[in-house]
């Protein structure tokens, strides 16, 4: 969706926005807020972890499920859904982790750059089926892209808090290095054990000067899957892959583990939009950068 007429600076277009570009107004208080933004920390210009959390009693979710945060700017609620990085079982005192890349349209992130630490918001769900089966041996292959990672984050985390780890692949692909989401806590955990995780970092751009010194793995997800699952001997029958990203990602990395032999059941995807809608580019970069999943 597009700025309503009269919102956009001269000269600029609804794509390039900054911040600073924004100045809708933010209500510091409404009636609807129930939650405040308790901490955040900038990763990147446009790349941020923010931690969210009820004034009241938590609301329980299942790890994979998303909530959707918001402000009113203008009089007007401006809202997203985040997949939750952070395991259940610290929602009450560190509140909801979500994983966000700023998108330069004149939508949510710009204003949720805008907030201060202790900005009072609006919360709600959780939602979304884009969980894991219980007591489930198998191998599992996380697949993300950028800010996908989150939900196996939060899966993780909370295996470990349970003492049930399940054996690992993450496969996470990044435009730079700079951008591998959790990547410090990934190789501490499969550096001393601490989970069993295998960390497959790739990177989409190794000649950019940004990636100087990346001596690691180089191509996008959907590219190295294969090889990946072949050079860690994974068996179709004996895995079970969950993707999350960007959605051609999505597509392309399924289209390859079914064509190898995945059975269908054994793949599931966290798909951006439901089947049947029209498709936009603000859509997809949106969708790229992580912003509405579920």
């Amino acid at each position: 969706m597009a700025a309503e007429p009269g919102t956009i600076p001269r000269g600029m277009t609804d794509e390039n926005w900054t911040p600073a570009d924004d100045t809708r107004v933010i209500e510091p208080d409404n009636e609807q807020y129930n939650a405040r933004l308790i901490r955040r920390v900038d990763h990147t210009d446009d790349l941020a972890t923010f931690w969210v959390r009820f004034d009241g009693e938590p609301t329980p979710f299942e790890p994979g499920q998303y909530m959707t945060i918001g402000v009113y700017a203008d009089g007007k609620l401006v809202q997203r859904p985040y997949s939750v990085a952070s395991p259940p079982e610290t929602a009450g005192e560190d509140g909801y982790e979500m994983y966000v890349r700023l998108v330069p349209i004149p939508r949510f992130t710009t204003l949720l750059w805008r907030l201060e630490e202790g900005q009072a918001m609006r919360m709600i769900g959780p939602k979304g089926k884009f969980m894991l089966e219980p007591d489930d041996d198998r191998t599992h292959l996380y697949v993300s892209t950028g800010t996908g990672i989150a939900p196996f984050m939060s899966m993780m985390r909370q295996h470990l808090i349970h003492g049930r780890p399940r054996r690992t692949v993450m496969l996470n692909g990044s435009s730079y290095v700079e951008e591998l989401g959790y990547r410090e806590i990934l190789e501490s955990w499969e550096r001393d054990g601490t989970y069993p995780v295998t960390y497959v970092p790739t990177i989409s751009r190794p000649a950019d000067p940004r990636n100087a010194g990346w001596s690691g793995r180089s191509g996008r997800a959907e590219g190295v899957i294969m090889d990946v699952c072949d050079e860690l001997k994974l068996r179709p029958e004996e895995t079970v892959v969950y993707i999350c990203g960007n959605p051609d990602m999505i597509i392309n990395v399924e289209e390859r583990l079914l064509a190898a032999g995945y059975p269908e059941a054994h793949v599931k995807k966290e798909l951006y939009w439901p089947k049947g809608k029209t498709v936009t580019a603000t859509d997809i970069r949106a969708a790229a950068a992580g912003l509405a999943t579920g």
